[in-house]
């Protein structure tokens, strides 16, 4: 299809309204259909998306912002001030379950004095402000008094971006038409096709024989296929960068033997890392020591996380009462057994847990793993809290600011802190951090919350891996940048000479 580009997705979006997008591919297909008032730029700086400026006063106490004119919802409707309002006061009622109200907690009040400007008073500074506002902004005309987990609007959204919902085949595709009326001008792409396909062979085969034109490719398929194919070097465009992301083992500490600081750190040391780098990413990644990445002012240098160490890790289960018996951990006659929970079709993060299964056997605990579908993984159990362990990965925003994942408060049905991590310090660690203007004083309290993560292992942070971006040549102005490659997708054009696939 010459005007459109067609991606593969393992799983398919659950609710694209912004309040409700927790999972990635919800989020992608949000972020072509809502935007917010501030965005990222290429160079990971904060600008002006729906506001085309702002004044920040009083220590950062007030914000001031200031909205476009003419712009207009994909209804026709114009956007204005009460719109934002509105997408305040909704986010923030407590009878709303989204995972982000979080990141309006600092604020004391917005107000609209008139149709173009908002203003914004904090009860203390907010470190994230500006980052906090590009959350996509919901049309009041439509969504006021409504119901934001009725389907009948998430099937049907109506935003000011770029790209407005045409079809939803649940579980098949999503099908977006650029909207004429984008404030930035008509994307150059017609149409943006999410094609839902939960396995990455598969996937891989439909990239290679022109049934998608993206795929983020695995390790293998990169090392093995992609980089050394003369077809893919003629015909697509491939490419390397450490991703924003790190893959984990979560562990559900509501479970007695979980909540012990001395059983997580015994299942980390346990667990050989750079093994699963080596086998199953192929060297495409790096080990990952925390929730702060390499790359990020955040990241703590100096921290060392549990090493890959069987008799260390020995040791601690007898400290928490488990003994080594023919060759099986066991507390009261009991073995030490759990079950690891994944979901289907991502082959990483598969190899990834029976290597995992296999370092545990060595040391006496019986991992399980259960392969679930994407949504039903996250609706009927990771959400519900019903798991031992889960192993997943978090895509990260550039600011530190990881209050939502890991604070205590953070721990209703849908919100982030699902493992239910509690630890006082971290809590005011968490809270400082966000509060705190001076990135000099930041940089201190990140580098201690890396410290502690490092120490608590509330997940064992199991690695950073590359991004491997595969996309067919005949889309031009694509560059790599360090937020990626589809910060200014608006502005791709396919030539007419390149309209065929195997031109």
């Amino acid at each position: 299809m010459p005007d459109a580009v067609v991606v593969g997705s393992l799983a398919d979006a659950r609710n694209p309204l912004p309040l409700m997008a927790s999972d990635s591919a919800s989020a992608e297909i949000s972020g072509w259909i809502f935007n917010g008032l501030t965005k990222y730029d290429k160079d990971l700086k904060i600008v002006p998306d729906l506001a085309k400026s702002w004044e920040i006063k009083n220590g950062g106490l007030e914000i001031i912002f200031h909205l476009r004119r003419g712009v207009k919802w994909q209804d026709g409707k114009e956007f204005t001030s009460a719109d934002v309002l509105f997408t305040y006061d909704t986010v923030t009622d407590p009878k709303v379950p989204t995972p982000y109200s979080s990141n309006y907690g600092p604020v004391g009040k917005v107000e609209a004095p008139d149709p173009y400007t908002v203003r914004v008073y904090y009860k203390k500074p907010y470190a994230p402000a500006l980052e906090s506002w590009g959350m996509g902004i919901i049309p009041k005309h439509i969504l006021e008094g409504r119901d934001m987990t009725d389907e009948r609007f998430s099937r049907h959204p109506v935003g000011t971006g770029p790209y407005r919902l045409k079809r939803w085949t649940t579980g098949q595709s999503i099908e977006l038409d650029a909207f004429d009326g984008y404030f930035e001008g008509r994307p150059g792409i017609k149409k943006f096709i999410m094609r839902i396909i939960p396995d990455n062979a598969t996937m891989f085969l439909e990239l290679k024989f022109g049934g998608i034109d993206y795929m983020d490719v695995t390790p293998q398929q990169y090392k093995l296929v992609v980089s050394r194919s003369r077809f893919f070097e003629r015909y697509f465009q491939r490419f390397r960068y450490p991703a924003f992301a790190f893959t984990y083992l979560g562990w559900n500490e509501l479970d007695s033997r979980f909540k012990d600081v001395r059983i997580r750190r015994a299942l980390s040391h346990a667990i050989d890392k750079k093994s699963i780098i080596k086998g199953v990413l192929m060297g495409y990644g790096t080990p990952c020591t925390g929730p702060f990445l390499p790359g990020s002012w955040a990241y703590n240098p100096d921290v060392k996380d549990p090493s890959y160490d069987p008799a260390r890790s020995l040791e601690l289960f007898r400290e928490a009462g488990w003994t080594l018996k023919d060759g099986v951990l066991q507390k009261d006659g009991v073995p030490f057994s759990f079950t690891i929970i994944t979901n289907q079709g991502n082959t990483e993060r598969l190899l990834a847990a029976q290597i995992i299964k296999e370092d545990l056997k060595k040391v006496g605990v019986e991992a399980h793993i259960k392969v679930l579908e994407w949504q039903a993984m996250l609706h009927d159990f990771v959400d519900k809290k019903r798991f031992e362990a889960v192993l997943m990965g978090w895509s990260l925003s550039r600011d530190p600011d990881l209050y939502q994942i890991f604070d205590s408060s953070q721990t209703k049905e849908g919100e982030f802190n699902f493992i239910s991590y509690k630890d006082p310090q971290a809590d005011r660690l968490l809270e400082e951090g966000r509060s705190t203007l001076d990135l000099r004083k930041r940089k201190a309290i990140y580098h201690k919350l890396h410290a502690i993560f490092a120490w608590d292992q509330p997940y064992t942070f199991l690695y950073v891996p590359d991004a491997l971006p595969v996309l067919s040549r005949r889309f031009k102005g694509v560059h790599e940048a360090p937020i990626g490659i589809w910060y200014d997708f608006i502005h791709w054009r396919v030539p007419a000479d390149k309209a065929l696939w195997y031109n």
